[in-house]
């Protein structure tokens, strides 16, 4: 296992960053950051929530699937 996925496999998923975030999910953190630009859910400090980042895209994707 390289450092940074040691480094995010020791994280606190309720508080990372948008690149540890990219990088657990396997895409580009430009992706992310654009998820943040139309509002997906971050904490004051700017870290991000596994689970409540999940839950917004899970929206996103039933509102633009049309259930």
């Amino acid at each position: 296992m390289d450092a940074d996925r040691e480094n995010v496999a020791r994280a606190n998923p309720a508080a990372l960053t948008a690149a540890d975030v990219a990088r657990l999910l396997g895409v580009a953190e430009d992706v992310v950051q654009k998820h943040l630009a139309e509002g997906a859910p971050r904490a004051a400090d700017g870290s991000m929530n596994l689970v409540h980042y999940a839950a917004w895209l899970n929206r996103r994707l039933k509102e633009t699937d049309g259930d």
